[in-house]
């Protein structure tokens, strides 16, 4: 199932943890489906455009067993399928955060365990909520586990 013109649905339910602890990570409310519809429109394909280049999920929709499974927080919006968890192989993970931040609506925006030195460390958390709840908050993650800003 499409999601946007790149995305698909397997692709952003898609887990090698899930695979490996053999955990179903299908989504069973069709609002999740919609979440991620909204989540590829407003925030994932934007960024594909404008970077022209396949944006690599390494993380979208978490059943609770599979959030639960890898540490996660109950409160995750991975698990509402409102998140994803995404870098560019090429691209500064610092850069699309960046773009991200001056060029779409987004609920957050988090620069995780980005070291300042390697521009394809870490990963870059992107979410969406709606266009009257987002908080357009920034947030870069250290592997101490503190957050700050990232500009």
């Amino acid at each position: 199932m499409k999601l946007s013109e790149n995305f698909s649905l397997s692709e952003l339910i898609k887990s090698q943890t899930a695979l490996r602890k053999k955990i179903d990570n299908k989504p069973k409310d069709p609002s999740i489906i919609a979440n991620l519809q909204v989540l590829c429109e407003k925030v994932l394909q934007p960024i594909r455009d404008h970077f022209g280049l396949p944006v690599i999920i390494n993380s979208g929709f978490r059943s609770p067993k599979l959030n639960k499974a890898i540490g996660s927080s109950s409160k995750s919006q991975h698990i509402k399928g409102q998140a994803a968890d995404i870098e560019i192989p090429g691209v500064s993970n610092k850069v699309i955060a960046e773009w991200v931040e001056d060029n779409v609506g987004f609920d957050q925006c988090i620069l995780e365990f980005y070291n300042g030195v390697d521009p394809n460390s870490g990963w870059v958390h992107v979410s969406y909520v709606d266009d009257k709840s987002n908080r357009k908050q920034t947030l870069t993650i250290n592997k101490d586990g503190t957050f700050t800003g990232f500009r």
